[in-house]
């Protein structure tokens, strides 16, 4: 299964990024690929969170509009949501101490645990911070 970072949905869903087209047919592609793809809950929250900030985008992207964003790939062929499970907190631990992490790049770690804790083997990301985490092959689907 392929998990979808934030970066990837945000350059798909403004209109106004300079990657917008290559994002927006990465995602189309992937959905209608029929294989299963994911969206870690967490992502969704850093994407309403940074689409709608006044300070990240002028104008920033009203709340209906990336509320509706997110509902529209939820919809999509394959999508399934992504979040901790019982056997989260064990990937969480093994990553932070193998990788030396701390500070922000625990959001990271928290995204490459999920994805491994729901079979992902690989993250569409164009955030090289992930490569801190080997075992999920991270691709950037704008290249």
């Amino acid at each position: 299964m392929t998990a979808v970072d934030t970066n990837i949905l945000v350059y798909a869903h403004r209109e106004d990024s300079e990657w917008h087209t290559a994002a927006l047919r990465a995602l189309t592609d992937l959905a209608e690929s029929g294989a299963p793809w994911g969206i870690p809950w967490s992502c969704v929250h850093e994407f309403l969170s940074i689409t709608t900030h006044p300070r990240i985008y002028l104008p920033p992207t009203p709340t209906p509009i990336a509320l509706d964003a997110i509902e529209q790939w939820l919809n999509l062929p394959g999508c399934r949501t992504l979040a901790e499970g019982p056997a989260y907190f064990p990937r969480l631990r093994e990553l932070a101490e193998k990788g030396r992490i701390g500070g922000p790049a625990i959001h990271d770690a928290r995204i490459a645990a999920i994805c491994l804790h729901h079979g992902a083997r690989v993250l569409w990301t164009a955030d090289r911070d992930f490569s801190r985490f080997p075992e999920l092959r991270c691709e950037n689907p704008l290249c």
